[in-house]
C-alpha cells in the first residue's frame, strides 16, 4: 500500500513534534571493559537535557523516559576490582550481579543529570507488574506524576527478584512495553550499531545502513540479524522486535549509534529542520493502521503459556474475515495452560498471533474440532462459543 508520506517527511514531523519519547540504551554504549563509561554517561545526560529543556518548537518541553542496561555489567566490573571474577552466563548469577551493579547504575546516572538540575527517578519493574492489569494502570499513573513534576524515570528490570517466567527477556522487549503503558508517541534505541544493517554483518561486513524500514514486519529478522552483543542480552534482532511492536500501535521507532559524538542533539536538530540534515540511523516507520492499546497490552503481558493449531479453514476466519477461533477449528493443543491464558495460534508451523483462550488445555483437548452442539453435550451448557474471541486476538503478534 502506497504511503501517503514520504518517510523522510515523515521522519521531520515525528522528531519534531515527539512530546513523550522513550529513549533505551544498551549495555554494549555504557560499559566498557573498566565497567560504566562515565565520558558516555555525561554525554547522554546532556543530550537528554537539552532535549527535554523547553524550545520554541515545543514551549514545555519533551517528556523523556529512559530505559538503561547496564546493572549486570556494573556489578560484575564491581566485582572483579575486588578480585572477585564471576560468571553470569545462568539467571541466579545475572540476577545476583544486577543487586550488586544497579545502586552503581543509578548513582552514576543521577551524578550525570545532576549537573543539568534534572531529577532523576529509579524505576524497576518485573513483567508481572505490566501482567496484573491493576498494576498497570498503578504503574501508569506513577510515570505520569513523574512526568508532569518534569522528573526523569530511570527504568530498567528488577533483575533480583524476577522469575524466569515472568522476565522480560530484554531491556528493549520492556521498553517497547513501556511505549504503551506511557502514552510515548516516539520510542529511540540506542545502540553499539551503525543503524539496521541490510544485512547480516557476520556474513556481510560491508553491509550499509538502511536509512529507513517502511514494513519491519515484513522482514525476515533471522536471515537480517547476527548475534548478540558480548556485553548484553538483545542484539539488533530484540531492537527490531521492540520495533514493531511500537509500530503496532502506532509509534515511530529511531535506532541510533549510541556513542556517535552528539547523535541526539544531531538527529532532533535534523528533524527540526524538515529533514534536510541527513540523519544516522534507521527510521523504523509506524504501521499504516495501529491496533488498539488494549489489544496490545493482552499480547505482550506474558510469554504464551501453549499453543493451538488451527486448521485451514480457521486460519482463513481469522486472517481475511476477522473471525473468532471456534472449537471446530482447532486440531492440536500444546502446553499445559489454564483458563484465560495466552497462547499462540498456529496453522502449519506458521504462528498467525497470539490470544486468550476461554479453555484449559485439558478442556480444550475435549472438544477440540467438534461443533457447538457436540461441546455443549461434553462440557454441559456453561461453554463458551469461541475458544479465543477476535476481541482477545491479536495477529501478527511479535512474539
Amino acid at each position: 500500500m502506497e504511503r501517503p508520506e514520504d518517510w523522510r517527511r515523515e521522519r521531520a514531523r515525528g522528531l519534531a513534534q515527539a512530546r513523550v519519547v522513550v529513549i533505551k540504551v544498551g549495555s554494549a554504549v555504557l560499559t566498557d571493559a573498566q565497567g560504566l563509561n562515565a565520558a558516555v554517561l555525561d554525554s547522554l545526560a546532556g543530550q537528554l537535557a537539552r532535549l527535554a529543556a523547553p524550545g520554541t518548537g515545543l514551549p514545555d518541553g519533551r517528556r523523556l523516559v529512559l530505559v538503561s542496561s547496564g546493572a549486570v555489567a556494573a556489578g560484575r566490573t564491581a566485582l572483579a576490582a575486588r578480585g572477585r571474577q564471576v560468571e553470569t552466563t545462568g539467571l541466579a548469577a545475572r540476577q545476583a550481579a544486577a543487586a550488586v551493579g544497579q545502586g552503581r547504575l543509578m548513582q552514576a546516572w543521577d551524578t550525570a543529570f545532576h549537573v543539568h538540575g534534572m531529577p532523576t527517578a529509579q524505576v524497576l519493574l518485573t513483567r508481572d507488574d505490566l501482567r496484573s492489569r491493576q498494576r498497570f494502570l498503578n504503574a501508569r499513573n506513577t510515570f505520569a506524576e513523574l512526568l508532569q513534576w518534569r522528573v526523569l524515570p530511570i527504568v530498567n528490570e528488577n533483575d533480583t527478584v524476577s522469575v524466569s517466567e515472568l522476565k522480560f527477556g530484554d531491556n528493549d522487549c520492556l521498553a517497547s512495553l513501556l511505549v504503551n503503558l506511557t502514552g510515548a508517541d516516539l520510542f529511540v534505541n540506542l545502540t553499539s550499531s551503525p543503524g539496521v544493517l541490510a544485512a547480516d554483518p557476520q556474513r556481510e561486513p560491508d553491509a550499509p545502513v538502511m536509512e529507513h524500514i517502511d514494513d519491519v514486519a515484513a522482514l525476515d529478522l533471522g536471515q537480517l540479524c547476527g548475534g548478540k552483543t558480548s556485553v548484553g542480552t538483545g542484539g539488533m534482532y530484540s531492537k527490531l522486535l521492540a520495533a514493531r511492536r511500537a509500530a503496532q500501535i502506532g509509534v515511530p521507532t529511531l535506532i541510533l549509534p549510541g556513542r556517535a559524538p552528539d547523535v541526539l542533539s544531531r538527529a532532533f536538530a535534523a528533524g527540526a529542520d524538515s529533514g534536510a540534515t541527513p540523519i544516522p540511523g534507521t527510521w523504523v516507520r509506524p504501521a499504516g493502521h495501529a491496533i488498539p492499546r488494549r489489544k496490545f497490552w493482552l499480547a505482550y503481558q506474558s510469554e504464551p503459556a501453549g499453543g493451538v493449531t488451527v486448521d485451514a479453514g480457521a486460519a482463513q476466519a481469522l486472517l481475511r474475515k476477522g473471525g473468532s477461533l471456534l472449537p471446530g477449528g482447532v486440531r492440536q493443543v500444546e502446553g499445559a495452560f489454564q483458563k484465560g491464558a495466552l497462547v499462540r495460534v498456529l496453522h502449519e508451523g506458521r504462528s498467525l498471533g497470539v490470544g486468550l483462550s476461554n479453555y484449559s488445555a485439558a478442556d480444550l483437548k475435549k472438544i477440540m474440532g467438534l461443533k457447538r452442539h457436540e461441546v455443549a453435550a461434553i462440557l454441559g451448557d456453561a461453554h463458551y462459543p469461541e475458544v479465543i474471541h477476535r476481541d482477545n486476538l491479536l495477529l501478527d503478534a511479535a512474539v
